[in-house]
């Protein structure tokens, strides 16, 4: 993979993460934590997806490497409402 493919595909992952926790209605982070969401809602939602016999809805390829968009964003927004029900649970705010 080249560094343009890795970029665009860190830009895809930053922006599927940030739409997650826009649904969510919580903000881990900045763009960073966006995109760690976002490879982590990937995964998180292709998991959901095979558990559940569903196809990959929208998958970009990005020389040879397919990033699956529709089930990131499910499994961000998942993703970042279980940490904020954890962060509430253990520090008793919503910060």
């Amino acid at each position: 993979m080249t560094l343009f493919g890795f970029l665009v595909l860190l830009l895809i992952a930053a922006i599927c993460g940030a739409i997650g926790q826009s649904l969510a209605g919580y903000d881990l982070g900045g763009c960073l934590v966006s995109i760690i969401v976002g490879f982590i809602g990937a995964y998180l939602g292709l998991w959901i997806a095979g558990r559940m016999g569903l196809p990959e809805l929208f998958t970009i390829n990005i020389q040879g490497k397919p990033f699956p968009v529709i089930w990131a964003v499910i499994g961000s927004a998942l993703f970042t409402l279980v940490m904020a029900l954890l962060r509430r649970l253990f520090t008793g705010t919503r910060y």
